[in-house]
């Protein structure tokens, strides 16, 4: 049997998680769709799906067979594409890791946008706050924030600028009424600070002003990879705070949070595509970053 045939077969079974499914999307018998899957099997000589009458679920070897698998033929349709000029059609699921903040409507209706236009594409969104390992743990990309003096990626990553999003400094009406309203940047030297363990780097932040850039250093009282750990210690007053506009607008709107130097911007805090280096990067990845990088306006 046609092995790269087979490799199509086992990838449309399991993103559909039916052989009846994937013999209707390729036009198959599903006997035919069986036999394409045990040729794989015995091609390999493991086991790669265990079936039941109701339930399909891939083996330890069968996952990591599939993710190989899946970014192989993703490849493959790319160079086809190249060669022959036709359009691929973006299928399949994209895993993406994000920020705890990306939990917003805001994000939510660029996906929907984005699904609109290419419905066969699905999501599985790990918005945790960790920086995970792409390749180790078979992400297809992540989004991140990094100011000028943070950790630009690893060699083998690349990060493409898709969008800006604000933060702004804020602080409880109680934090403020103990410990004062700061006055210039330099007073947060002397203040309780929450700070955001990936936009800091050396507990510094660097705030443009009317003035130019201004580097404040400071000790935080607590930090964090997880906004929403940092806007509740925020809203309880611990502190004072940098956080997404997303977070906050709300809060400011109903005087939970007060902003403080509403005449600064933090200096650089862009949103970055990172995904690893390929020569051929597959259809669903691509036309998604290209998607946030200009109808998406992550930063509006």
């Amino acid at each position: 049997m046609d092995t790269l045939l087979s490799m199509r077969v086992f990838r449309a079974v399991v993103e559909l998680d039916s052989f009846v499914r994937a013999s209707e999307r390729l036009n198959l018998s599903p006997a035919m769709v069986s036999k394409h899957v045990m040729h794989l099997e015995r091609h390999l000589g493991a086991r790669l799906l265990n079936r039941s009458s109701r339930h399909l679920s891939l083996t330890e070897i069968g996952k990591v067979y599939f993710e190989q698998c899946r970014d192989m033929l993703a490849n493959l349709d790319e160079v086809e594409a190249t060669v022959g000029r036709t359009t691929v059609v973006p299928r399949g699921m994209v895993r993406l890791s994000a920020p705890v903040w990306f939990a917003h409507p805001i994000f939510t209706r660029v996906l929907a946008a984005y699904r609109t236009r290419y419905p066969e594409v699905t999501f599985d969104i790990d918005l945790s706050g960790r920086v995970v390992n792409l390749v180790e743990e078979g992400f297809d990309l992540a989004l991140r924030v990094w100011q000028p003096a943070m950790s630009t990626p690893t060699p083998n990553l690349i990060a493409r600028p898709i969008g800006s999003i604000e933060f702004h400094l804020v602080a409880s009406p109680a934090y403020l009424a103990r410990a004062g309203r700061p006055q210039t940047p330099q007073d947060l030297a002397r203040h309780a600070m929450i700070s955001y363990s990936l936009l800091a780097s050396g507990n510094e932040l660097r705030l443009d002003g009317a003035q130019g850039r201004e580097t404040v250093k400071f000790q935080p009282v607590l930090q964090s990879n997880n906004e929403s750990l940092l806007h509740a210690a925020a809203l309880d007053g611990m502190g004072i705070a940098l956080l997404p506009s997303w977070q906050t607008d709300a809060d400011l709107a109903a005087g939970r949070l007060e902003r403080l130097f509403d005449n600064y911007r933090l200096a650089g805090g862009t949103v970055h595509a990172v995904y690893t280096s390929r020569r051929y990067l597959s259809s669903k990845v691509r036309t998604f970053i290209d998607f946030l990088a200009g109808e998406g306006r992550l930063g509006q």
